[in-house]
């Protein structure tokens, strides 16, 4: 679909059977056209992926610039910083952002995409981390090349693009380093019993961090066995509700190793509930560095996620590498930021 450039409406016209002037009466609505004749020439617009002209010469630069920025939710302080700096790169070019919400729902975001290719946005950024699966891989690649043969750019924001031939671009951060780390330095203060709550498996950015946290254990001489990881995904509530349970089970573990801050806020209380402290009775760290983060009780030990910079990021090298269609990626760096909810096994803050 890319390779062939953006669809004409004297294509379309040719499809339905009919002249230029009525496909452009029937695809305006603003003019009376036969009922099956309007069906024809939109099920020709539809099979041939046919933007309106109007939006077509937006996309090649007659009308407003125009960056969308997708996220699964915009309450999520993560997602919310990532819209942040996108919003904060456009404006310094000049540029409007879009923001969309989806709630995880592929078929809300397929709409959005659609949405926004058809209204000219030159840049759209899809944000946090999906289930790699065969259907994510054909959908994303519809979007990459839709978009592309509309003049337009996809950017994969902290997700993984299906392959190296896509038409996107990839902007992401080190999750498994981060994790890796945050482990490490759990078991530098002395903890060989740790738990990571708040997997969510298939997802790419959890497996992630699944996957340093299992390494930093090995690097430590950890069994294999002595790992354990509960999938109840992320969320305050989400951390509040699996480690009250997990505080009622077991209390054979000295430190958790929160899958993200949101998470590690909904442990905080359910240890509190208890009657237990942090990080006396248990360590507790998160993932992301939110800006409550240093408030919370007690201030939270995080990995600092460039989340702005990631959505500034997104922005800045699309339209610096805009002429590198395929393949392109980017990492960026992660670090550790120590406060106090780590203590040694049995210590105290």
């Amino acid at each position: 679909m890319g390779s062939k450039g953006r669809v004409t409406i004297r294509e379309v016209a040719e499809r339905a059977g009919v002249s230029m002037a009525t496909a452009s009466r029937a695809l305006s609505g603003n003019h009376p056209v036969p009922a099956a004749t309007r069906a024809r020439v939109l099920r020709a617009a539809r099979d041939l992926d046919y933007v309106a002209n109007a939006h077509a010469r937006a996309l090649v630069g007659g009308g407003r610039k125009m960056a969308a920025v997708v996220v699964r939710q915009v309450t999520s302080p993560f997602y919310a910083q990532v819209a942040e700096g996108v919003e904060a790169e456009a404006a310094d070019r000049g540029w409007l952002c879009v923001v969309g919400a989806t709630g995880g729902d592929p078929q809300r975001e397929m709409e959005f995409v659609q949405l926004m290719r058809e209204e000219g946005a030159r840049l759209v950024i899809l944000v946090g981390g999906v289930v790699e699966d065969d259907a994510y891989r054909s959908r994303v690649a519809r979007y990459a090349q839709a978009l592309d043969a509309s003049g337009a750019r996809l950017v994969l924001c902290g997700r993984p693009a299906p392959g190296p031939e896509i038409p996107a671009l990839v902007v992401e951060f080190d999750n498994e380093a981060g994790a890796r780390a945050i482990t490490g330095h759990l078991l530098s203060a002395g903890h060989r019993r740790i738990v990571f709550l708040g997997g969510l498996p298939g997802n790419t950015a959890l497996d992630a961090r699944v996957a340093g946290y299992r390494a930093a254990l090995a690097e430590h001489g950890v069994p294999p066995a002595a790992a354990r990881v509960v999938d109840c995904g992320l969320g305050r509530a989400a951390g509040l509700r699996a480690m009250a349970e997990l505080l009622k089970e077991t209390r054979e573990f000295t430190a958790v190793v929160a899958g993200d801050d949101m998470v590690a806020a909904g442990v905080l209380r359910a240890v509190a509930d208890a009657g237990l402290s942090v990080p006396g009775d248990v360590s507790v760290v998160g993932y992301n560095d939110i800006p409550l983060a240093e408030d919370f009780s007690p201030p939270l030990t995080t990995v600092r996620t460039p989340a702005e910079e990631l959505g500034r990021a997104a922005v800045r090298i699309a339209l610096r590498d805009s002429d590198h269609a395929a393949g392109t990626h980017h990492l960026l760096g992660t670090h550790i930021v120590v406060r106090r909810s780590v203590a040694p096994p049995g210590g105290s803050s």
